[in-house]
C-alpha cells in the first residue's frame, strides 16, 4: 500500500492551495508566477513561488499524481527531510536553469512543480535504478534507468526545438538536481550503483557540451 508520508501530503495540500488561489485570483498569479522580467526587477521569490502555481486543473494533477507515486520511495531511502530537501532543491534549480536559457526573454514565464518533482524522479531512479516503470504511452514496463536516460534526452531535443508549451529547461535542471543532491546526500549510490550513476549523467554531459559549443 502506497505511504501517505505526512511531509508528501504537506507538499501536495500546498500545491493545491497555491494553485486554485492563482486560478481564481489573476493578480496573485501574477505576481508569484516565474518571469524573467519581475525576477530581473529584484523579485526572486518567484524562483520559489512559480513551482507552487500551476497553468490549469490538468497540469496540477498530472504533476501531483507522479509526485504521488514517486516520492514515496525517494522518503523510505533518503527520510523526509532529505526528501525535502531534494524537492526544494530541484524546483530551485529547475528555475535557475530556465533563467539562464531564457535570460534575454524579459516577458518569458513559467509556472508548475515540474522541476521539484523531476528531481524526485531522478532520485527514485538513483535509488532503484533497475526497477520497472509502467507509462501511459509505452504498454510495457522498462527499466527505470532507460526512462531516466530517455527522459532527458528528449528534455534536451525540447530545449533545442522548443517543443511545445513546456518548460523542457525547468525540468531538465530539476533532474540535474535531483541527481546531485541525492548522490551527496546519499554517497552510498555511487558505489552500489555506478553503471546507472554514469549512465544517468550521461544525458547532463551531453547537454553542457552542446551548450559550450552553441547548439542549444
Amino acid at each position: 500500500m502506497m505511504n501517505l508520508n505526512m511531509v508528501m501530503i504537506l507538499i501536495i495540500a500546498a500545491n493545491v492551495i497555491f494553485s486554485f488561489k492563482g486560478f481564481k485570483d489573476f493578480s496573485f498569479f501574477e505576481r508569484y508566477k516565474f518571469n524573467i522580467g519581475g525576477i530581473r526587477r529584484g523579485e526572486q521569490v518567484r524562483v520559489l513561488t512559480s513551482g507552487f502555481l500551476h497553468a490549469d486543473e490538468m497540469h496540477l494533477f498530472f504533476n501531483m499524481l507522479t509526485l504521488y507515486f514517486f516520492a514515496p520511495k525517494v522518503i523510505s531511502y533518503a527520510g523526509s527531510i532529505h526528501f525535502l530537501i531534494i524537492y526544494f532543491g530541484s524546483l530551485v534549480l529547475g528555475s535557475l536553469f530556465s533563467m539562464y536559457f531564457h535570460k534575454d526573454e524579459y516577458h518569458y514565464s513559467a509556472v508548475g512543480a515540474s522541476g521539484a518533482v523531476s528531481g524526485i524522479i531522478y532520485a527514485a531512479i538513483l535509488f532503484e535504478p533497475t526497477s520497472s516503470m509502467g507509462l501511459l504511452i509505452i504498454p510495457i514496463p522498462i527499466p527505470a534507468y532507460i526512462f531516466g536516460v530517455g527522459y532527458l534526452l528528449y528534455s534536451i531535443f525540447g530545449m533545442k526545438n522548443r517543443v511545445g508549451n513546456i518548460g523542457h529547461d525547468a525540468h531538465f535542471g530539476g533532474a540535474v538536481g535531483g541527481y546531485i543532491i541525492t548522490l551527496i546526500l546519499a554517497p552510498w549510490i555511487i558505489e552500489a550503483n555506478l553503471l546507472f550513476v554514469v549512465l544517468l549523467a550521461i544525458p547532463i554531459a551531453i547537454l553542457f557540451v552542446m551548450q559550450r559549443q552553441g547548439k542549444l
